[in-house]
């Protein structure tokens, strides 16, 4: 009996002891694990891979610098999908059943992202993407978020500029023949006819294409636009630009994010100088938010930040504030923050709201490169382009 009581008293002690050091007994000082995947081995999105996942190693280490989140510590899982959707799925089901990750950032394209998104919204865990444009990344369910705008308002907002700024009559389109190049050039399309101008061409590339010549002559010698939209990353801008001004094609070209990249200075030279790109980066944004980032890549990497790595940094600053908000032991709640989120100050820009879909409104920006370097130009803040409307 006093061996049986001695058994009690112990066990009693350890459960007080338990109860009065939960910081201690219940692991709540382990990490906080963040799943993320980025095409950083593939050749054709290599240079936006190493921008997004540079970014979120960056978030990562100035979150934990600060003391972390309630006073533990974030750690990044982190995956290269290779730009591949077979990868990408392999990835959503260990970040989902193996990894012990609290939510998951994408920072990829469509492709691989979309095919994630179902996985991740079935597991009951928030996802947030950082740029890829597809309306079924966000359509995939009420756990999935995208930190930019989607491709239906970034065309739409590069055809208002086009045709109401620019005053472009008949526009040629080339764009890369993947999700990203199909949703730009259909929505400019629509848009710009709709508001008065003509599309005279259009001209889908594959990703692994880079010879334009032929194009470029075309336009000008047959088609003769007086401005050209380009829906493509930045290894094809670089080539179209190039060729425009051997060639002595002499009309305003318009391009998007995917040229918004120190590849597409570097590679194009002096014949960037000019280029328009509708994107989600204001480099001459001076807010602290803005220019601590810009500051802190370049101390950290020796290059210069981008679109893709900006938005891949506040997609993980998205859930930082949501975890503040809701903790992390709740998705549903972490999912409602994150809907909850107004006027929310990030690297690219003001986020306004979320819409009931989980795209984010904020206003597109449109750069010019002058002097080798991206500047503001101005920004479209119309909210009847800016906000998504549910596809």
């Amino acid at each position: 009996m006093k061996k049986l009581l001695a058994l009690l008293l112990t066990l009693t002690l350890v459960v007080a002891l338990a109860a009065c050091s939960p910081g201690e007994e219940t692991g709540s000082t382990e990490p906080i694990k963040i799943g993320f995947f980025a095409p950083v081995t593939s050749a054709a999105a290599s240079a936006d891979g190493l921008s997004a996942e540079n970014s979120a190693k960056l978030a990562v280490k100035l979150v934990n610098e600060a003391g972390g989140i309630d006073g533990r510590m974030v750690e990044l899982v982190n995956y290269d999908d290779g730009l591949d959707t077979t990868q990408a799925v392999s990835i959503a089901e260990k970040l989902t059943t193996r990894d012990g990750v609290v939510a998951v950032v994408s920072g990829s394209y469509s492709g691989p992202t979309r095919v994630a998104a179902p996985i991740i919204q079935n597991a009951g865990m928030v996802m947030v993407s950082a740029y890829a444009v597809h309306p079924d990344v966000v359509n995939a369910g009420d756990f999935v978020f995208s930190q930019s705008f989607p491709g239906k308002v970034q065309g739409k907002a590069g055809a208002e500029f086009a045709v109401n700024t620019l005053g472009a009559k008949k526009i040629a389109i080339i764009a890369v023949d993947l999700d990203f190049g199909t949703e730009l050039a259909n929505t400019f399309t629509e848009y710009a006819q709709a508001n008065g101008a003509e599309v005279v061409s259009v001209d889908k590339v594959a990703i692994s294409d880079n010879e334009f010549t032929a194009i470029i002559t075309k336009l000008k010698e047959t088609v003769k636009p007086d401005m050209i939209y380009i829906a493509n990353y930045y290894a094809h801008a670089a080539e179209v630009v190039k060729q425009c001004k051997l060639q002595g094609l002499d009309v305003p070209i318009l391009g998007t994010e995917g040229a918004d990249s120190w590849q597409f200075l570097l590679t194009a030279g002096e014949h960037a100088n000019g280029v328009y790109l509708t994107t989600n980066m204001n480099r001459d944004d001076v807010s602290e938010t803005t220019q601590e980032y810009i500051t802190r890549y370049r101390e950290e990497y020796d290059m210069e930040p981008d679109m893709v790595g900006a938005s891949a940094y506040d997609a993980f600053q998205v859930l930082f504030e949501a975890m503040r908000r809701a903790g992390v032991d709740d998705p549903a709640a972490m999912r409602d923050a994150i809907a909850g989120l107004t006027d929310f100050s990030t690297v690219t820009g003001k986020l306004i709201k979320y819409t009931d879909n989980g795209e984010a409104v904020k206003p597109v920006q449109i750069q010019q490169v002058t002097g080798g370097e991206f500047h503001s130009y101005g920004e479209i803040t119309d909210l009847d382009i800016i906000t998504p409307v549910a596809q």
